[in-house]
């Protein structure tokens, strides 16, 4: 590896999370090249986390358990799709944690409510992309455009959504000398 390269563990074998991670990565820090690790670790959350802290507990497990079992990179991504009930709907998003060797960052996904047919699957216990497929006839759509990129007709797809999250989550690596060392209040 070049002095520009840099090692990216992905907490996942789901192409929709790698190229996301990635993607992000790279218009964050565009002078860099990534070399990806996709790594098939557990969130040790339930396959459908349904609640917003849930959702987080499982990016950061990831992480934690990606960067356990590949100490050496240079990065260690964690992203956790997940529900949460409001008011009687329920809000799809992503909770994304990225590590290195000295900070770390979290950001969430914006967020939009399933359709009933889809919310009362998952209710049910069945996890959001098998919900999917079942109510819109597709074929392992966690892996493609996700539940946004149907409802929209991919206008937004699940990579974009999460994307924008990894570029949220990296704020505190662009700004270390922000999120590193704080300047001190100034006594009034």
């Amino acid at each position: 590896m070049n002095t520009s390269s840099r090692k990216v563990v992905i907490a996942s074998k789901n192409p929709v999370k790698i190229n996301a991670a990635l993607d992000g990565l790279q218009r964050m820090f565009p002078e860099a090249e990534f070399i990806p690790e996709p790594a098939n670790v557990a969130s040790g959350v339930a396959d459908q986390p349904m609640s917003d802290q849930e959702t987080l507990q499982g990016a950061l497990n990831r992480v934690a358990k990606a960067k356990a079992a590949y100490p050496d990179a240079d990065y260690w991504v964690g992203i956790e799709g997940g529900v949460e009930a409001t008011n009687g709907e329920l809000a799809a998003f992503a909770w994304v944690v990225v590590q290195d060797r000295e900070q770390l960052g979290k950001a969430r996904s914006g967020a939009f409510f399933l359709p009933k047919a889809v919310q009362q699957l998952v209710e049910q216990g069945i996890e959001l992309g098998e919900a999917d497929d079942q109510v819109f006839g597709h074929s392992n759509s966690k892996q493609k455009g996700g539940a946004i990129g149907i409802l929209t007709q991919n206008v937004l797809d699940r990579r974009e959504l999460y994307e924008q999250a990894v570029v949220l989550a990296l704020v505190p690596f662009r700004n270390k000398e922000l999120y590193l060392n704080p300047p001190l209040k100034q006594q009034v």
